[in-house]
C-alpha cells in the first residue's frame, strides 16, 4: 500500500447525504494479494480543525453504507450524523469507513472457510487495517494510537470479524462494537473466543428481535448465538463496566437498525477514551 495516501475532500455533488468533515483517500492497494484496492474515508470530529487535540479512532467495516446514502447498499447508517451530535455531549472520536473490496466481503470478514459459502481471509484484512492502513491514518491525523483508543466496529459478518478482530490484534483494539453479528457463518468463532486470553477492554453487543422476518429459524440462531457469546464472555471476565448486551426485539437486519442503535452504542464504547 500507498505508505502516505493523500486524502481530497468529500464530493459533495448530486444528492449527497454527508455532513461534517469527511475525507476520502486516494485508492489503496492493499499489499496482500487476497485483497483487492479501495478508497477509504475519514470523519473528524467537529473540534478537529480548531485544536491540536488528539482523537480516538474507531474503524469500521462496510465503508460505503456509513456516511453516504448514495454510496450505500441499502441504506446508511448515519455516522457522521451520530458522530456530530455525540461531541454536544463532549464525545469525539476519528471515524475511519473501511468498505469491503468489490464481491470480497465475505472473504474479508470471515476468519474461517464455511463448507458452502467459503470466505476465511480475515486475518489478511485484518493485517492490511494493523499493518497498513493503521500506520497511514496514524501518520495523516492527530490520533491516540494506543490500544485503549482504537477499536472495530460492524454488523452481520463485520460483527463476526469485530469481534474475531479484537482478540486476534489485541495489542492494537481495545474496544469492539458486533452488531447483530453473523455467528452462524463460522461457529468455530466460540470455541476460539472461550480459549482466548481476557483483554481487558470494552465490547458492544447486539441482537434484533426479528433479524430476518422471513426466516424464523435464522433469526432464532441469531439472537441465541449472540446471548451464548455474551454469557461466554461474562463466563470469561468481561464485568457490566466492559460489557454491553442490547436485544432491541422488534428490529430486523438492516442499516436503520443499526442506525438507530448507534448512538448508544458509540456513548458505552467512546466514553472514558
Amino acid at each position: 500500500m500507498n505508505a502516505d495516501p493523500e486524502w481530497h475532500s468529500y464530493d459533495l455533488t448530486d444528492d449527497h447525504t454527508v455532513v461534517g468533515d469527511v475525507l476520502v483517500s486516494e485508492e489503496l492497494d492493499p499489499d496482500s494479494p487476497k485483497l483487492p484496492a479501495r478508497r477509504v474515508s475519514a470523519y473528524l470530529p467537529p473540534s478537529y480543525r480548531g485544536s491540536d487535540a488528539d482523537y480516538p479512532v474507531l474503524y469500521m467495516h462496510d465503508g460505503q453504507n456509513l456516511f453516504d446514502e448514495r454510496t450505500s447498499n441499502d441504506g446508511e447508517w448515519r455516522v457522521d450524523e451520530t458522530m456530530q451530535r455525540l461531541s454536544e455531549e463532549g464525545i469525539e472520536a476519528i471515524v475511519v469507513a473501511v468498505p469491503h473490496g468489490t464481491d470480497n466481503r465475505r472473504n474479508e470478514y470471515t476468519p474461517h472457510e464455511h463448507e458452502k459459502f467459503g470466505g476465511g481471509d480475515a486475518d489478511a484484512y485484518l493485517d492490511f487495517l494493523v499493518s497498513e492502513l493503521k500506520p497511514a491514518i496514524d501518520r495523516e491525523f492527530r490520533t491516540r494510537t494506543d490500544r485503549d483508543s482504537t477499536g472495530l466496529m460492524g454488523s452481520s459478518l463485520g460483527g463476526l470479524v469485530s469481534l474475531y478482530g479484537y482478540f486476534e490484534q489485541a495489542q492494537t483494539f481495545g474496544f469492539a462494537g458486533v452488531m447483530s453479528p453473523a455467528f452462524w457463518w463460522n461457529r468455530e468463532i466460540f470455541d476460539y473466543v472461550d480459549a482466548r486470553t481476557y483483554f481487558s477492554g470494552k465490547l458492544y453487543f447486539d441482537v434484533g428481535g426479528d433479524e430476518r422476518p422471513d426466516d424464523p429459524e435464522r433469526t432464532r440462531e441469531y439472537v441465541e448465538d449472540a446471548e451464548r457469546m455474551v454469557e461466554l464472555l461474562r463466563e470469561n471476565g468481561y464485568d457490566e463496566d466492559e460489557l454491553r448486551f442490547v436485544v432491541d426485539d422488534e428490529a430486523v437486519h438492516h442499516e436503520d437498525a443499526w442506525a438507530d442503535r448507534l448512538p448508544d452504542a458509540l456513548r458505552f464504547l467512546l466514553s472514558d477514551r
